[in-house]
């Protein structure tokens, strides 16, 4: 598994330097840069089948396999948007840190596997948290492009990658249609956590919950300010990060304290 896990990393460096090469020199087709990082898509998914699914009707979602899924999902969303909006720049950043994802969820020490999720309401839960988590985690990459372009043309130095990015205005367009989308699925997965998850309150998720659900109120009153008061630039990527910040802490920031720390303290 280590040597896909390389091949991976690999796969995914180069689209990410092909992609790169592309807006600086032009020196390849938008479709050739992305080509490894869908061959590195492919290997991740079986990778990520065996690491989460190790038989006997288990289930591991510890911490780094959680981030390998999460960043997987981001790049097969940055795949996607690229086949008919020129985002494939997101990939530059995005696809080595997924690729360096899949190779520590291999090398760090596993965590304890679950007992097999056979409930599938549960199962939708987990699931649509995961995909929300995936695409905050991407309109948050958005909101740093974006801070970058508008900084740049500010400034008047609009070189590098930045002068082949999409104007301002379809930049941030982009970000709310992402926000939104990662708005609902959260808002859908906390809505599925109230009324089928046992003691979401419970020592274990309080933390989870209720960082979660400050998350989704920052979201909510940027998605707000967006509509009645026409918020964009430096307001909309403040509170985008901030979000992110506090949805990615719920999940990770729990997972971390549960699985390193508590454990370990034990």
């Amino acid at each position: 598994m280590l040597i896909t896990s390389a091949t991976i990393l690999a796969c995914y460096c180069l689209s990410g330097f092909l992609i790169y090469k592309h807006f600086t020199k032009k020196t390849t087709s938008r479709w050739l840069d992305l080509t490894p990082s869908l061959f590195a898509i492919a290997l991740q998914a079986v990778q990520l089948n065996q690491l989460i699914y190790p038989g006997n009707g288990l289930i591991n979602l510890g911490f780094f396999n959680a981030l390998s899924l999460i960043s997987w999902l981001v790049s097969i969303q940055i795949l996607i948007s690229s086949l008919y909006r020129p985002v494939q720049s997101l990939g530059i950043i995005m696809f080595p840190l997924t690729g360096l994802a899949s190779l520590i969820s291999v090398l760090a020490p596993a965590a304890e596997p679950m007992s097999g999720i056979t409930n599938q309401v549960l199962q939708g839960h987990i699931m649509i948290s995961v995909i929300a988590y995936s695409l905050i985690m991407l309109s948050a990459l958005q909101a740093i492009t974006l801070a970058f372009q508008e900084h740049a043309i500010r400034s008047h130095h609009p070189g590098g990658f930045i002068r082949f990015l999409p104007p301002l205005h379809d930049m941030e367009t982009l970000l709310f249609q992402m926000l939104g989308f990662g708005f609902i699925f959260l808002s859908t997965a906390l809505i599925s956590g109230f009324f089928f998850v046992e003691d979401l309150f419970a020592q274990h998720l309080v933390h989870k919950t209720v960082l979660s659900i400050i998350g989704w109120v920052i979201l909510a009153i940027l998605l707000f300010g967006r509509y009645r008061f026409g918020w964009r630039g430096k307001i909309a990527i403040r509170w985008t990060l901030t979000a992110f910040v506090f949805i990615m802490l719920a999940y990770f920031g729990s997972k971390l304290v549960l699985e390193f720390i508590v454990t370990n303290g034990a």
